[in-house]
């Protein structure tokens, strides 16, 4: 019995030696692992990087930036049928549990010990707070000791947290595929709806994505994917979350993913888009732009940019056509499945409605075309093959690029089989039309006057083919569209619009080494003394250049930087002809600023920015707005905006200005514009060698702006005009946007007076003087009855004073003898 008893003893007292080993060595071993925990209150103040979006004026998504595409969502906000999706599928105990599940732990560690010594991976039992402890604090090392990490953080994480917010952390990190993290951008990317949109079928293939998103994808893995969701759907049949009935339902439901476009391609605003996101990126930085969740309203009118991008395009096409036919895209082998080999060939994607098909075979009257297959989201190329016609008319345009105009009498002469185009459909179904890439390129902005916002913005013919936005990069001359600026000065100094300039050849001593200039007029013609209105609605080159001689070129060149079109204007006189270079969106402002009374307006593309907490952090509008901070109305007086901008010119020099515009459209070099039928202002611009041609124009509530030219400049065609190429762009823009607004004139400013003149000869019209205008005079000022010609000068080098009546036949008959 003795010997029984010592034996006992002996036990309890090994048992309580190896007891008090055992929790020593745990005790050991947790410290060991506990003391370079990382620190798990960091998750209180979690900013997950969330992306930036950007929205058109209308609140259409234009466009999303980030490195982790996220949306956060709070749990409040989360629908009760996503999260017991996830935890049916992930954490089935995940409000039971503190943390860890002990019996998945043991099964994860038993698994490793299996393992150890072959390539197979671990097997890991972790609940939903374990995988926060993973994704935001630890590495993903496959190793016990992570897991014993993992687990105590998720014990401490449970003690220091609320269910909810654990799950709220869980929900928004998680790596879902396709770009997406979090269960909102999730449910935008795949299926285009939000989160409470989502069907049980929806909810529970998104809640299987955790344990491998590649594993199963949609595209490449689809039959994995499905079994997938369905093991999920049934786990919360199990669970009680869903009835039996409702999961057979979602279980025989097709998985339909609808990728969600994430581009500017919907309202062919790529450029503009583009545009913002350097603005943020320059300004704020690329942690702000691609991690900060910024929200961006834009100035962008999508309806506008839709058609600023059709009438620039067709503008493009239709010269490009005129120029005959340079060949196709390339040559295919069109033996076997001529769609692989299509696919394979880059197409522009932002060209819609063109589309790139292959010639599969020809004859005088049509061609046989293949288009281009797409390809699913998974990259395959779709099995489906379409084929259509083009027919003789369709191709007819496409004389040849050099040589003798011919016209085309057979398909034959320009298409081959094996040849790669581009078509586009034609309102007779099965049937298209030849097109080609322009060579030629340019670009159209367009603008609010009174704010400077840009309501649209064409960078170019395709951002597919060119990153590179000639709206805002290309610095190029704008010609004759500068000569408003220079009268401009000279009406703000005195001058009047029936101010006598000499038209007639000038010769100009450019200094030592320079030689000896000799400004011309486009076609070489000249009209002898003119009016400043004649010269500006005709665009003189010599009249302007005497008038920038007159008013001196430091002058011109403070109002041209005081308009923001050059910061430093050389005092070169061919710079008042528009020989300096800038871009559009500058000579766009300049333009807005005559047409909106002479206030400053500066570009923007951003109405408001603001931050993931929806702090406004920048506003274009900077009005003071008196009384708008009431919180009741008690009879107080309606609140008043403030406009605080400079007043960057005289407002009666700016309607000047802009009536003497108008004649450019009604009389001069754009009547091609007054098909619009609303009262429009505008001058057109083309520089030497006809390389570069604008048209600006504006009504009182928009302007418009379009340049024209190579990329490396060349000549354009002969006798390519802005009023020929560039004019009929802005014409019909204008005639859609301005559709259904009424003809409202542009505002006459307090002071100016009308008077009825002669067109000629800008003297006060008589009773039976038939061409007639109302020319617009400042107070003090008014046709004079003597004029001195500017650029007509005696011997002793006064003014040439010309009486009204031979003023007139000088006018009259050309250059009146004074060469």
């Amino acid at each position: 019995m003795k010997i029984l008893l010592r034996f006992l003893g002996f036990l309890f007292a090994a048992g309580t030696i190896v007891f008090i080993v055992g929790v020593g060595a745990t005790a050991g071993l947790l410290w060991h692992f506990s003391k370079d925990l990382p620190d798990y209150s960091q998750l209180q103040n979690y900013e997950p990087p969330v992306m930036t979006r950007v929205h058109a004026a209308d609140g259409s998504l234009l466009a999303e930036y980030a490195d982790e595409r996220r949306l956060y969502l709070p749990i409040q906000a989360v629908p009760k049928l996503v999260i017991n999706a996830f935890i049916a599928a992930e954490d089935k105990s995940f409000y039971l549990h503190p943390g860890v599940d002990i019996y998945g732990i043991a099964r994860a560690a038993s698994l490793y010990v299996e393992n150890l010594g072959s390539s197979r991976r671990p097997q890991g039992a972790s609940t939903i707070t374990q995988q926060v402890a993973k994704n935001f604090l630890l590495t993903n090392e496959v190793s016990l000791s992570r897991k014993i990490k993992e687990a105590l953080l998720a014990l401490r994480i449970e003690r220091a947290y609320s269910k909810d917010k654990i799950l709220e952390l869980y929900l928004n990190q998680i790596y879902l595929g396709l770009g997406a993290y979090g269960v909102a951008a999730a449910s935008l990317l795949y299926f285009d709806k939000s989160v409470h949109e989502l069907t049980l079928a929806e909810a529970a293939y998104l809640a299987a994505l955790p344990k491998g998103p590649n594993n199963y994808n949609p595209f490449r893995r689809r039959d994995e994917a499905v079994a997938r969701r369905n093991y999920v759907i049934d786990r919360m049949v199990e669970e009680g979350l869903v009835t039996a009935d409702a999961g057979d339902k979602a279980k025989k439901q097709p998985l339909n993913i609808a990728v969600r476009p994430t581009g500017a391609h919907t309202f062919a605003a790529e450029y503009f888009a583009e545009e913002v996101r350097r603005y943020i990126f320059e300004n704020y930085g690329e942690k702000k732009l691609y991690e900060g969740g910024l929200s961006v309203r834009t100035t962008l009118d999508p309806k506008m940019q839709v058609l600023a991008r059709k009438t620039m395009i067709d503008g493009l096409v239709n010269f490009d056509e005129l120029q005959g036919w340079r060949g196709p895209v390339g040559q295919i082998d069109i033996t076997g499945d001529w769609g692989v080999a299509l696919a394979d060939v880059k197409s522009l994607s932002d060209i819609d409605p063109w589309r790139l098909a292959v010639v599969l075979d020809v004859n005088d009257q049509s061609a046989r075309i293949g288009l281009q297959p797409a390809r699913d989201p998974g990259g395959a190329v779709v099995k489906a093959r379409e084929v259509g016609n083009l027919p003789l008319e369709g191709v007819k345009w496409a004389k040849a690029a050099a040589g003798p105009a011919k016209p085309i009498q057979r398909v034959s002469q320009v298409l081959s089989p094996g040849d790669v185009v581009y078509v586009e459909p034609a309102k007779e179904g099965g049937q298209f039309r030849l097109r080609q890439v322009p060579e030629i390129s340019g670009a159209m902005v367009v603008m609010d006057p009174r704010t400077g916002r840009v309501l649209a913005m064409v960078g170019g013919f395709s951002y597919d083919q060119s990153q590179f936005n000639r709206a805002t990069q290309a610095l190029r001359q704008p010609g004759s569209s500068f000569k408003p600026l220079v009268y401009a000065a000279a009406i703000d100094n005195g001058y009047t619009p029936s101010t006598i300039v000499l038209d007639a050849p000038l010769e100009i001593d450019m200094g030592p080494g320079s030689g000896i200039w000799k400004p011309e007029n486009y076609g070489g013609k000249f009209f002898g003394p003119s009016t400043l209105r004649f010269g500006l609605e005709q665009s003189r080159n010599v009249m302007t250049v005497r008038l920038a001689q007159d008013v001196g070129m430091p002058l011109i060149a403070e109002y041209a930087k005081r308009f923001g079109v050059y910061d430093n204007l050389p005092p070169y006189l061919s710079y008042a002809l528009g020989a300096g270079e800038t871009t559009v969106l500058r000579m766009v402002t300049a333009y807005s600023m005559l047409d909106n009374g002479g206030r400053r307006v500066k570009p923007t593309l951003i109405d408001r920015i603001q931050d993931r907490y929806g702090h406004t952090v920048y506003k274009h509008d900077q009005r003071e707005c008196v009384g708008c901070d009431g919180d009741t109305w008690h009879g107080q007086a309606e609140p008043t905006l403030i406009d605080h901008r400079e007043q960057v010119i005289d407002p009666m020099t700016a309607y000047q200005i802009t009536s003497m515009m108008e004649g450019v459209v009604q009389r001069g070099t754009a009547t091609v514009v007054r098909d619009v039928g609303k009262p429009i202002a505008g001058k057109t611009g083309t520089t030497n060698e006809e390389k570069d041609v604008w048209f600006i124009g504006f009504s009182p509530d928009i302007v418009c702006g379009v340049y024209m030219g190579y990329d490396k400049p060349r000549h354009i065609a002969r006798l390519a005009t802005g009023g020929h190429l560039a004019a009929p762009i802005v014409r019909d823009f204008l005639k859609v946007a301005l559709a259904d607004k009424p003809p409202i004139p542009f505002r006459v400013p307090p002071g100016i007076k009308l008077i009825r003149v002669d067109a000629k000869t800008g003297m006060r019209a008589g009773p039976g003087d038939t061409h007639v205008i109302l020319e617009a005079f400042k107070p003090g000022t008014a046709p004079p009855e003597s004029y001195s010609v500017i650029g007509a000068e005696t011997v002793g080098g006064a003014p040439m004073s010309v009486s009204p009546d031979s003023a007139a036949g000088a006018v009259r008959t050309g250059t009146g003898g004074l060469y």
